[in-house]
């Protein structure tokens, strides 16, 4: 992959994913540094000189033991207003997860619309674009952002990863909701690209009010089939938990949990060491440190996106088109 004119940086270093990307790029992570002071405010800056580069920056914005998701998104919004200012020929933020992406649309009088006001600060500090993998919306994503955006599906790294693992025997995709209907449908598509064969769809009726989750009726037929049960995150695990049982009572088995983001937050834990899923399989878009990890080793499989991220960036870097990784 052709590099020149590309620096990339990453935020968040413990986790490593920018490392990883360079790796697959072929190019090293540029340095920056970060000061904390006494009264806790923070400088951050880039340690090479940008002027007339293209400039990546790899955050994941999600909260952890050692910053608030608060803390990231002020040290990414810092060190990309000092990186314009240096005179970078573009930005890029390439965020994995993007937080708050669920908090797209008014449901209550008065609501915040939380990912437009991120999308707004973003651009105030001279974002050029921002790669994020499977957001909650994607048209919500798309129109929240007046910089450019380009959206990555995970879906294809599950289908390579359940093929080999289903048999011979009928398999479903299932969605926990019937907003993630087209989500589930795409990789329905992919998994029937990867079989040869034909791939089912269901999807749960559900409905939330108030932080409580109403409804529970499977639509679609899982009976004596392999069941995939598809969501963007997990986070307490209630819907996946809700989408599991129903498809378990209904004949369906085995039953693999599938979600891009592993947030793993509340009572994940007891979740995802239940007897209603086969395993649980995330991609590392976030590292799944909530989780014990002999709970991780027993029960959760964590698919790698660095090649999916690296391309995506040579393929914007030389003008390429990225709409055409999401082809199966």
């Amino acid at each position: 992959m052709g590099n020149d004119g590309i620096l990339l940086f990453d935020l968040d270093p413990d986790w490593g994913h920018g490392a990883r990307i360079a790796q697959h790029l072929k190019m090293p992570v540029s340095l920056h540094e970060e000061r904390g002071f006494e009264d806790g405010e923070l400088k951050v800056r880039p340690l090479v000189g940008v002027r007339n580069r293209d400039v990546y920056v790899v955050q994941s914005l999600q909260g952890d033991a050692e910053r608030s998701v608060h803390d990231k998104l002020c040290r990414l919004l810092f060190f990309v207003g000092a990186v314009k200012d240096a005179s970078a020929a573009s930005v890029s933020v390439v965020t994995p997860y993007l937080a708050y992406a669920r908090k797209d649309r008014r449901t209550k009088p008065r609501d915040p619309v939380t990912l437009r006001y991120l999308a707004g600060m973003m651009e105030a500090v001279g974002v050029d674009r921002v790669v994020a993998v499977d957001v909650h919306n994607e048209a919500a994503f798309e129109n929240a952002f007046r910089c450019r955006t380009e959206h990555l599906e995970a879906r294809k790294l599950f289908a390579a990863h359940l093929a080999p693992l289903v048999g011979q025997g009928g398999v479903s995709v299932v969605s926990p909701d019937v907003g993630g209907v087209k989500r589930a449908e795409r990789l329905r598509e992919s998994l029937e690209h990867a079989l040869g064969r034909d791939v089912g769809l269901a999807f749960m009726e559900k409905t939330r009010s108030g932080g409580m989750v109403r409804g529970g009726t499977l639509v679609g037929d899982v009976q004596g089939r392999t069941v995939a049960i598809l969501d963007d995150l997990i986070s307490t695990g209630t819907t996946m938990m809700r989408a599991a049982s129903a498809c378990r009572a209904a004949g369906g088995g085995p039953v693999f949990a599938l979600a891009t983001h592993g947030l793993f937050v509340g009572g994940a834990p007891t979740v995802v060491a239940s007897p209603l899923f086969d395993h649980v399989v995330v991609t590392d878009t976030l590292p799944p440190f909530r989780l014990p990890e002999k709970l991780v080793s027993r029960r959760v499989t964590v698919l790698p996106t660095a090649p999916l991220l690296a391309e995506a960036i040579a393929r914007i870097h030389g003008g390429g088109s990225v709409s055409d990784l999401l082809a199966d």
